[in-house]
């Protein structure tokens, strides 16, 4: 199949709408195909943009206590006395509903960006000509390499009789904190593993739970200190089966 002809499925792809089967064969083409991998890479990046654009100018509360004062003005004196009676508490209820709505959109735009970031590390690393620095299917090649790289140790899960495979890892940055990313193959999907400290800074915004961002699943748990991260194309069941095997690692 032409590149042409995968390039008008990306966006399904990204967006996840793509049925297994042909969600499959063009995840395969992208590991294969450096054009069509920074072409998807591009449109991960504008979606992120055009997601966070659309936040950046929503009324702050206090411009909407300067409206609410300004139309208070044109009001007769007595109309004002009345409505300062009447309104102060539900203004005060409106004010707190507005302090809280803001609260809340910054919390979600944070984590919006979290989710984003990981995954445009997930697809940098597919695109990349070398997506691992180490390359290993034993978890005692590849725990060590990042010793002295990270400054944390993490233990990796015996695989054993399951259909996951570690292809190996590299170290990665968020937020300008260094972690570790592994990458494991199941059924010719590649699956991210994200592991950073949780110090409650820009790694820690995202609640504990499984969501569905960009075309992707994720999912992410705090763990002895570590702030694990699981990111990939397959199904929810299989991010959760792989999140069970890495937190019995523990």
């Amino acid at each position: 199949m032409a590149c042409e002809t995968w390039r008008t499925q990306l966006d399904a792809y990204l967006d996840g709408e793509l049925v297994s089967p042909e969600a499959a064969a063009l995840a395969a083409h992208l590991r294969g195909c450096s054009a069509c991998a920074a072409e998807a890479l591009g449109r991960v990046q504008v979606k992120r943009s055009v997601s966070l654009a659309g936040k950046r100018y929503e009324p702050s509360p206090a411009f909407r206590v300067r409206i609410a004062k300004t139309i208070g003005k044109t009001q007769t004196r007595r109309t004002r006395w009345q409505w300062s009676v009447l309104a102060v508490p539900a203004l005060a209820l409106l004010l707190i509903s507005l302090g809280v709505n803001w609260y809340v959109q910054r919390d979600t735009a944070r984590r919006q960006r979290l989710y984003s970031e990981l995954a445009d590390l997930h697809v940098s690393a597919l695109a990349s000509a070398t997506p691992v620095d180490v390359i290993s299917s034993d978890r005692h090649t590849v725990k060590p390499w990042f010793q002295g790289k990270i400054p944390f140790g993490f233990n990796l899960p015996d695989l054993q009789g399951t259909e996951f495979t570690l292809l190996g890892g590299r170290v990665t940055y968020l937020a300008q904190t260094p972690g570790a990313h592994l990458i494991y193959q199941l059924r010719k999907h590649e699956i991210s593993v994200f592991i950073f400290q949780d110090h409650g800074d820009a790694t820690a915004s995202a609640p504990s739970g499984l969501v569905h961002t960009t075309g992707f699943n994720e999912v992410n748990w705090q763990q002895s200190g570590l702030r694990y991260f699981v990111v990939g194309d397959v199904s929810g069941d299989d991010i959760e089966g792989l999140s069970k095997l890495l937190k019995s690692a523990g």
